[in-house]
C-alpha cells in the first residue's frame, strides 16, 4: 500500500513539473496587444483537417473594432459571457454554476469558458480536450486579461470566431449569410450570428435547426432591449424579420460532403496587394483597465469599457 501511495504521489509531483513547464513555455501574448499584428494560426473545418489562417488586417475578411455594429458586440457578450466586463480570464461563478448544471444533469452539457479563454485557445491552442490543455488555456487568458484592453480581446474573438464550413470571424459570416459587410448588419443579424456560436455545424446550424436559431436570436434581442442596446421599437422590428439565407443550403451541403471546397473559401485567401483598414484611433485604446459591466451603463455601448 505504501509502496502505491508513493508511486501515487511521485506521478502527481512529476505531472506538476510538467505543468509548470509547460505554462512557462507558453508563447508571449503581449504583441497582441499591437491591431496591425498579422498572425498565422491553424483552423479547422468540418472534416477535422487543419488549414492555416491568417489573424489580422492583412485577411481582407478582417474586420476592426471600429466596424463591428454595438450590437454584434453586445450579442456577443450577453450571449456567451455575460460577466466579461467583470471578470480576469477566468469566470469562477460561471464555472461553479457548469459545474452545479453538469451534476444535475449526469452530463458535460454545459461549459464556463469566457471570451478570453476562447481567444487564447483559438489563438494559441490545439483543441484537444485534456486537464493540461485547459490549464494552459486558463494561464494565457489570464495573462492576456493583463496585457490586453477588454475591447481588444473582443476584436480578437469576433475575427476568430467559428460561424460555419470554413467560415472564420464575422466579416467572412456577415458575407457568407447575408452578402454584406459586417458594419452594415442588423441587430437581427447580428443576434443570429450570435445564436449560432455554441453550435454553427450541427446543434445552431440554421439549415439544419432555423426554429432553433431564431429562438435564440429572439432571446438575445430581448436581453440587448434589456440593457439598453436597442430601443423597443428595433426590437419589434427585428422579431418580426427573418434574416433571408435562402439558396445557401446547396452551397453548405457541399461544403460538408467535399473537402475542396472548403479551401477557396478560406479566410486566409490575401489579395496580392492587400489593402490594410485603416482603423481610426479610437478613445478605447486609451481607457482604465477596469471598464463598467453593460448594465451600469446600458445606453452608451459603444464608448471604452464596453464593447
Amino acid at each position: 500500500m505504501k509502496k502505491f501511495l508513493l508511486g501515487i504521489g511521485i506521478t502527481i509531483i512529476l505531472y506538476l513539473g510538467y505543468v509548470v513547464v509547460s505554462l512557462a513555455l507558453l508563447p508571449p501574448v503581449k504583441s497582441l496587444a499591437d491591431k496591425k499584428l498579422n498572425l498565422n494560426i491553424d483552423v479547422r473545418d468540418w472534416q477535422g483537417n487543419e488549414h492555416p489562417f491568417l489573424l489580422g488586417p492583412k485577411n481582407r475578411r478582417w474586420t476592426p473594432t471600429s466596424r463591428i455594429p454595438p450590437e454584434m458586440k453586445w450579442a456577443v457578450i450577453l450571449a456567451e459571457d455575460s460577466n466579461f466586463y467583470k471578470h480576469d480570464g477566468v469566470d469562477v461563478k460561471a464555472i461553479k454554476e457548469a459545474i452545479k448544471y453538469d451534476l444535475e444533469k449526469q452530463s458535460m452539457a454545459r461549459g464556463a469558458s469566457t471570451i478570453t479563454q476562447q481567444v487564447a485557445k483559438n489563438v494559441f491552442l490545439s483543441r484537444e480536450k485534456t486537464i493540461t490543455r485547459k490549464l494552459k488555456e486558463v494561464y494565457l487568458a489570464w495573462r492576456m486579461e493583463q496585457e490586453l484592453t477588454k475591447g481588444r480581446i473582443l476584436e480578437l474573438y469576433l475575427n476568430v470566431v467559428e460561424l460555419g464550413p470554413m467560415v472564420y470571424g464575422i466579416g467572412h459570416g456577415s458575407q457568407y449569410y447575408f452578402g454584406k459587410p459586417a458594419s452594415a448588419m442588423t441587430p437581427r443579424e447580428c443576434a443570429f450570428l450570435a445564436a449560432m456560436l455554441p453550435g454553427p455545424r450541427v446543434a445552431y446550424n440554421p439549415y439544419r435547426n432555423l426554429g432553433k436559431v431564431l429562438s435564440r436570436s429572439n432571446m438575445i434581442l430581448r436581453k440587448l432591449r434589456s440593457k439598453g442596446v436597442i430601443s423597443s421599437d428595433e426590437l419589434q422590428v427585428a422579431l418580426a424579420t427573418s434574416p433571408n439565407i435562402a439558396g445557401l443550403q446547396r452551397k453548405v451541403d457541399t461544403a460538408i460532403q467535399q473537402e475542396a471546397i472548403m479551401k477557396p473559401t478560406s479566410s486566409t485567401v490575401v489579395p496580392t496587394t492587400p489593402a490594410v483598414p485603416q482603423e481610426p484611433a479610437e478613445p478605447e485604446t486609451a481607457a482604465p483597465k477596469t471598464e463598467p459591466a453593460p448594465q451600469e451603463q446600458p445606453t452608451a455601448p459603444a464608448a471604452e469599457g464596453k464593447p
